[in-house]
């Protein structure tokens, strides 16, 4: 559904001003390469934050299991 309604606004700036819409989808793809490396980033990030939160909960839940 999110692709159908990235293809309608697509033509939809397409009618309304083809450079600018030409110009989106030519830098879409560099824009993704961009970003990836901070996505990755991200992913990295919580996963640390969920390693750290199961081990200071690992205490708690041992004791709840008594």
């Amino acid at each position: 559904m999110r692709f159908l309604f990235t293809l309608a606004a697509w033509c939809l700036l397409f009618v309304l001003c083809w450079p600018l819409a030409l110009l989106a989808l030519l830098l879409a793809p560099l824009i993704w390469l961009v970003t990836l490396p901070l996505r990755l980033l991200g992913i990295a990030i919580g996963s640390v934050f969920a390693l750290l939160g199961a081990i200071l909960m690992l205490p708690a839940r041992l004791l709840a299991r008594l």
